[in-house]
């Protein structure tokens, strides 16, 4: 994938993160809280994360407001899925194996302005790289979709991608949630979640790509939304230490 632009400033995420902690969601929560500090920083470079989760169910700080909340989160445990305070806004999403977490974090000086650019450019990538893989995807909101968005990806009656920010003062964390190969376990535990927030919406838009399409694999995925010529790195040292101390921060 070529190097984006954003206004004058093109975006060449030669820093390409692909660890993950599957057996630890709050963990993976809080790095890439701890990347988007960092970069805010500027004490690490911009950088695009990919990586595989663990079973998750990722709440905002609006779902943690409700009074069914812990409810939820109950029943997220009750289906195998660790609840996990996210840094987008939105409701819960769940996601897991079978799916993809493409993050990209970069400087950005103003917090008001870039957000429906950033939302644009990631929706655009995310489509075109599936779409080359020969998944058939449409942008947009889909009706009584869960976590509803305005730049959602779907398939037939099944959302597939989901895309959230958080903008903190010197940077942007743009996340999308891609799922590909899921089974059955996004829908069941999202219904039971849902109820506890008593949200309304059409479980039937719950699932992945491989519910109404073949999904391509992860690894074909991950592989055409990297950037031409990024430079494939571990996490800092830093990362894992500041990540360490704001964990607490995304644990219900």
């Amino acid at each position: 994938m070529a190097a984006r632009a954003q206004g004058d400033v093109t975006l060449d995420w030669m820093v390409l993160l692909r660890e993950g902690f599957p057996d630890r969601p709050v963990l993976d929560m809080a790095v890439s809280h701890a990347l988007l500090m960092r970069v805010a920083d500027r004490t690490r470079p911009a950088a695009m994360r990919v990586y595989e989760p663990g079973p998750t169910v990722a709440f905002s700080k609006l779902d943690a407001h409700a009074k069914g909340f812990a409810a939820a989160c109950d029943a997220a445990r009750s289906h195998g899925f660790e609840p996990v305070i996210r840094l987008g806004g939105g409701h819960a999403a769940a996601y897991g194996p079978g799916c993809l977490i493409c993050e990209e974090i970069e400087t950005h000086d103003s917090v008001l302005e870039g957000l429906h650019e950033r939302y644009v450019r990631a929706t655009g990538t995310l489509a075109a790289a599936l779409w080359g893989l020969g998944a058939p995807v449409v942008v947009g909101a889909l009706e009584g979709e869960y976590c509803a968005g305005a730049h959602s990806l779907h398939s037939g009656e099944v959302k597939v991608a989901g895309i959230s920010q958080r903008v903190v003062k010197g940077a942007a964390l743009t996340s999308a949630v891609v799922l590909l190969d899921a089974g059955p376990a996004i829908r069941a535990v999202l219904v039971d979640v849902y109820r506890a927030l008593e949200i309304d919406w059409r479980p039937e838009t719950a699932g992945s790509l491989a519910d109404v399409a073949t999904a391509p694999p992860l690894d074909a995925v991950a592989a055409a939304l990297a950037p031409d010529g990024a430079e494939l790195r571990a996490f800092e040292d830093e990362d894992l230490r500041l990540a360490a101390e704001l964990e607490p921060q995304h644990r219900p």
